[in-house]
């Protein structure tokens, strides 16, 4: 029985990560099409982001409206997030930790590691905070 619940868990964490991968990767794809609507809709409205020159940003609307910005003004500046480690939480299954590598393309930095929260609403993975630190 043990061992049931054990793989059942395993599974269903499994599941999430591969969901969160995903919208992820959705994130990144809409970071290369410019589109900035497409890059919040993965953010909850009170969403935190430090950037990776440590200017930090408060809301979704923010975050929509910096994107707008840099895609206007730097039409060829563009980031990609590579996931190393997603781990959802074993007390709250509703929300999850990822980390990885960023990588800026046409931009001041070439990228650095981030961090990033994500919390389960509605059915609905969506990013809490990150953080970025340029390190390259």
């Amino acid at each position: 029985m043990f061992l049931i619940s054990f793989q059942l868990a395993f599974a269903q964490s499994g599941n999430e990560e591969e969901l969160i991968r995903k919208a992820r990767q959705s994130s990144n794809e809409a970071i290369a099409r410019k589109d900035a609507d497409g890059i919040v809709k993965f953010c909850m409205e009170d969403y935190v982001i430090t950037r990776g020159s440590g200017v930090m940003e408060r809301g979704k609307e923010a975050s929509r409206a910096s994107w707008k910005k840099i895609f206007a003004e730097a039409p060829l500046t563009s980031f990609e997030r590579i996931p190393s480690e997603i781990i959802v939480s074993k007390n709250n299954v509703n929300l999850a930790w990822e980390s990885g590598v960023w990588k800026g393309f046409n931009t001041y930095s070439k990228g650095g590691r981030y961090s990033a929260q994500w919390k389960k609403t509605d059915g609905e993975w969506k990013l809490q905070a990150e953080l970025f630190v340029a390190l390259e």
